[in-house]
């Protein structure tokens, strides 16, 4: 009998993580958990609120890749693990496994008073696309962007878009003839924003935003939202709009004292990506807590890295074979501003960048484009 593994998910790490299973075994069974067989390639988002993007251009049905792979599709919630994760729970039944593959992403924190005034718009297109439906509305005012972290969990965070987003706006409002109507403010709790990029993009970013007259209100601990305003340990500012992206934790599913949480609510996992004392049980992107350096960044090149690590090791583990593949850290990132971007490179060894320049805004929507392809 064929082996079966199971993968909770369906986002970057989880089918990368299906295509080199497939690669490398064509009989093994595959069965995904996910309440859609859909792939939304969420660094686009950043290009719907101007309208260069669509649902239909970066939400894609999976059923012909899953059909191509030999994929079981299993069109529910993921519930709980049970059996040291040979079963997993879900809103429609049990699924059995003898490896497992926890890619299923990782869920906003709301603990911010007042977080129900801004609007998150990493969190889904429909989010992005009410960011684009305000903006539109508006014939001026305030929009503050801005972006904080897990205290609990340094990695668990998503701060790169909103550079984007504030940048991407600010053109958009520019090529409409706005941008005299539109105050736009950018805000954050750490003094220094993007230092993950290394202190060099910070100092880039900076400059940009004071370039293009973006406040800055930088250095500040949040405290809240209210309609219309933000408040912080330095005062309060009104904003029309709150465009926010906050840490982020586990999904509800996972918190149970049965399994191994890292102090921010993420699985904690080894360097070969496997669950803390959980055999065959592997955990990849933002759901997870690995070992790494401090910049290690929650992204979608991350989350592949990652598949592709956690798919050989449980392979090598169900072959009674040494599952000792490591994932490699590296931030690679264009931080877009609507028509050019700049270049950010991180390894343990390396930091460089490349200034802004409009060939780079074309070669994220070329890796756009090739990236989807290859799902379609």
């Amino acid at each position: 009998m064929s082996k079966r593994i199971t993968i909770v998910g369906a986002g970057f790490g989880a089918l990368t993580a299906i295509r080199r299973i497939r690669k490398a075994d064509k009989d093994v069974a595959i069965t995904v958990i996910a309440p859609k067989a859909e792939f939304v390639y969420y660094p686009s988002l950043i290009w719907v609120p101007s309208g260069k993007r669509r649902r239909q251009d970066i939400a894609i049905s999976l059923e012909n890749f899953f059909n191509r792979r030999k994929v079981h599709f299993h069109p529910h919630a993921a519930k709980a693990i049970h059996a040291g994760g040979r079963l997993v729970e879900t809103t429609s039944g049990t699924v059995e496994n003898d490896g497992l593959i926890i890619a299923s992403g990782a869920r906003y924190l709301q603990q911010l008073p007042g977080i129900e005034h801004a609007c998150i718009p990493c969190r889904s297109v429909e989010d992005a696309e009410r960011v684009r439906d305000r903006i539109a509305a508006m014939d001026g005012g305030t929009i503050a962007f801005g972006f904080s972290g897990n205290p609990e969990e340094g990695s668990a965070m998503r701060g790169g878009p909103v550079f984007e987003f504030v940048f991407g706006t600010e053109r958009y409002l520019r090529q409409k003839g706005l941008r005299e109507k539109f105050r736009l403010v950018f805000f954050c709790p750490s003094p220094r924003p993007g230092q993950r990029m290394g202190e060099k993009a910070v100092e880039r970013l900076l400059e940009q935003m004071r370039r293009h007259r973006i406040e800055l209100h930088i250095g500040h601990k949040l405290k809240g939202f209210e309609a219309g305003r933000i408040c912080t340990a330095a005062g309060d500012f009104d904003a029309d709009l709150i465009v926010f992206i906050p840490g982020m934790t586990g999904h509800s599913w996972l918190q149970s004292d049965k399994l191994p949480l890292s102090p921010g609510g993420l699985l904690r996992a080894d360097a070969h990506c496997q669950v803390e004392g959980m055999k065959n049980v592997y955990a990849i992107g933002d759901c997870a807590s690995l070992p790494g350096p401090d910049w290690m960044p929650k992204q979608a090149h991350m989350a592949d890295l990652q598949g592709a690590c956690a798919a050989k090791n449980l392979l090598a583990s169900l072959q009674g074979k040494a599952a000792n593949a490591t994932f490699r850290t590296e931030l690679a990132c264009i931080v877009d501003s609507g028509d050019s971007g700049m270049f950010v490179w991180r390894s343990p060894g390396m930091n460089f960048m490349l200034p802004q320049m409009r060939p780079l805004h074309w070669l994220k929507r070329f890796f756009e484009w090739w990236y989807l392809r290859q799902y379609r």
